[in-house]
């Protein structure tokens, strides 16, 4: 852990040249970080390496600014191996997929831990819990569910409840998402594809028709939710309402449903050490835990006169001791 007086806040994250600005939650992290007057030390995942046991990486010095055409420098010099005992807390916001070198990530960040580093999220919860399956821990919240490869028992779940969601467990934005309708059209194919043949768990929904009103985002903060939500509506002829499908984010406030269902998940999260997380909610149902890189801080910050990252660094300064 830094020694000095000025915190020292590291990033894994995505190139920041590709980020889109308007939209990016880890861009809105770092500005207030930078709000704080925090030192921002910037990593990509490869970037992470273990010698002799101690954890390093090749970090830059960062700075971020509000602005839609220059929102970063990294100044000139390369970037240089450190240690990450250096910093004093750090961000893990690499997107998904949770391949292989994600996995071993979360295994490096461990070792800055044990050197005093606050990572957030903790890296054993990032690595224990899929995003599709820890919903799946809380099933009197989830809407019908079954994860499986077998051909047969998709098609039983399909010929139970006629209209429904059939999706990978490791993707991201929409991806990979298909409905197949009570008619069944194209099932097998979809099964074949998804499964690999039958070689791959899938997760299958029943089709919440809510859907049509958003996928509502709910943003914690160690357990403690916003009070607003971003529904995000489907466009015309699309089920999905990822903002990376081309969905429109409309926020609203929470209902009692959703303040209920948090109440369900945010023991759990507070005791696993997942300090800033996403519910995915449509209707009255939770449908995923968003664990590595929440999105729709911008949107809600835009839209409700909020600031969470703020929030989350006026959190993080809390649990260092220099709230």
């Amino acid at each position: 852990m830094a020694q000095t007086d000025q915190v020292v806040l590291g990033v894994v994250m995505d190139p920041i040249a590709d980020i889109t600005y308007k939209k990016d939650t880890t861009l809105a992290l770092l500005l207030a970080a930078k709000k704080r007057g925090w030192k921002i030390k910037y990593m990509h995942l490869d970037d992470l390496f273990l010698r002799q046991g101690k954890p390093y990486a090749l970090m830059s010095d960062l700075d971020v600014f509000a602005d839609p055409v220059r929102w970063y420098d990294l100044g000139t010099t390369q970037p240089s191996p450190q240690p990450l005992a250096d910093l004093d807390v750090l961000l893990m916001r690499k997107d998904p997929p949770f391949d292989q070198a994600f996995l071993t990530s979360t295994w490096l960040l461990e070792a800055a831990e044990r050197e005093g580093v606050l990572v957030a999220n903790k890296p054993q919860s990032l690595r224990d819990f899929n995003e599709k399956l820890f919903a799946q821990e809380f099933p009197e919240c989830c809407p019908p569910t079954l994860v499986a490869s077998q051909d047969s028992l998709i098609r039983e779940f399909h010929q139970e409840h006629g209209d429904i969601i059939l999706k990978p467990l490791d993707g991201m934005g929409g991806m990979g998402v298909f409905r197949v309708k009570e008619d069944g059209l194209n099932l097998g194919a979809i099964i074949e594809q998804l499964t690999a043949m039958g070689q791959r768990q899938i997760m299958v929904q029943k089709y919440l028709p809510e859907i049509k009103e958003g996928d509502t985002r709910i943003l914690l903060i160690d357990g403690e939710p916003q009070p607003y939500g971003l529904a995000r509506i489907p466009q015309a002829g699309e089920t999905r309402g990822n903002l990376a499908a081309g969905g429109n984010g409309v926020a609203r406030k929470l209902t009692d449903r959703d303040y209920w269902l948090v109440k369900q998940v945010a023991p759990v999260l507070k005791e696993r050490g997942l300090i800033f997380v996403g519910l995915d909610v449509i209707g009255d149902y939770l449908t995923e835990i968003n664990v590595t890189s929440p999105t729709c801080v911008r949107e809600l910050d835009q839209q409700c006169g909020l600031d969470i990252g703020g929030d989350l660094m006026a959190h993080l300064a809390e649990r260092l001791g220099r709230g």
